[in-house]
């Protein structure tokens, strides 16, 4: 284990942030990181966790120690006659354990194809996409009590999931390391296909539907859509689709009846930000050197040299347009350091 000084990160987030840790380590394994605790010097200084740096608008100097988790490796532990349970060390890429259950045959995360960043912040963020959500197939996440230095396993129903939300995100930030996740695989094909264009672009193809297409498909819809960002930084989607009341979606849809929305529960909606931001007239727009992408607008991008004041400056902008044209709040995503 070796401990850094003066860590450039600008590699290290895909915004492509400017941004310099003033101690930096990676975690390859339980041993690193209990030597990490057992550091007199080291266990003053604030922690910071880093994954894949794919939902972080990191500032110019992140102070204390930036924790980098870097443990590998993915395996399946047991099976019974309905489910396969599949482990992943947190420091694995998402995308490549995604492809990689596909290819042994496990379904179920098809859906989630692409998303950047580490399997270990999937749980934190309850990761989602085109109907489907980590939560709906993680079994359980292990955790490293950054308070003690032991060993603590959440259950699904512990990790409090709701939406881009989850217990480590809350009560439990900052202390709690994930070290591996746990995921019960369904082995009856249950597909889903209502979201976004999934259908359609099976359809483009002229193929069927099952787990490998859909991750096709959803590969291809995103490289469509979504900017490389190793090409021009960006997080995602920045903005979380808002949760409103049915009156308020009623009320939207009569002014607007091109309103993309989605059933939620019962008496809620989920409205599509993206469509939000692109009638606020931000789509494809620039404040400085950051800007909401051409063609997706609920993608904020950095077309070079951005700091996270220009990022929050353009945030706040935005999510005050949508709140002045359409009375409706909406949230950025990822996590501000």
């Amino acid at each position: 284990m070796q401990i850094h000084t003066n860590k450039d990160l600008s590699t290290l987030n895909t915004l492509q942030l400017r941004s310099q840790a003033e101690h930096f380590v990676e975690l390859h394994s339980p041993h690193d990181l209990l030597a990490v605790l057992g550091d007199s010097q080291l266990s003053k200084v604030s922690w910071h966790i880093l994954g894949g740096g794919s939902n972080l608008v990191l500032p110019s100097v992140v102070k204390g120690l930036v924790l980098k988790i870097a443990n590998q490796g993915r395996e399946l532990i047991h099976e019974d006659q309905e489910h396969w349970f599949v482990k992943a060390q947190a420091g694995e890429v998402w995308n490549e354990f995604v492809q990689w259950t596909l290819q042994q045959g496990y379904w179920g995360l098809e859906n989630l194809s692409l998303i950047p960043g580490t399997v270990g912040a999937a749980p934190i963020q309850n990761i989602g996409a085109y109907g489907v959500e980590v939560k709906d197939t993680l079994w359980e996440v292990t955790c490293f009590d950054l308070q003690t230095g032991n060993l603590k396993t959440f259950s699904n129903k512990e990790c409090r999931f709701s939406y881009r939300d989850s217990f480590f995100k809350q009560e439990g930030a900052g202390r709690y390391l994930v070290w591996d996740v746990t995921f019960r695989l369904p082995k009856k094909n249950t597909l889903h296909l209502e979201y976004g264009d999934i259908r359609k672009e099976l359809d483009r193809q002229h193929t069927e539907a099952n787990p490998r297409t859909i991750s096709r498909a959803v590969i291809h819809i995103r490289q469509t859509k979504l900017p490389d960002p190793q090409v021009i930084g960006n997080a995602g989607s920045f903005f979380k689709n808002p949760i409103v009341s049915k009156e308020l979606r009623d009320s939207l849809l009569l002014k607007h009846p091109d309103l993309v929305s989605f059933p939620y529960q019962e008496t809620q909606f989920k409205l599509a930000a993206g469509w939000l931001i692109d009638r606020a007239g931000w789509k494809g727009k620039k404040l400085g050197p950051v800007g909401m992408y051409e063609k997706q607008a609920l993608v904020l991008v950095n077309h070079g040299g951005a700091s996270s004041d220009d990022v929050w400056k353009l945030a706040n902008q935005v999510s005050l347009d949508v709140k002045n044209q359409f009375g409706v709040e909406i949230e950025p995503e990822p996590i501000r350091w």
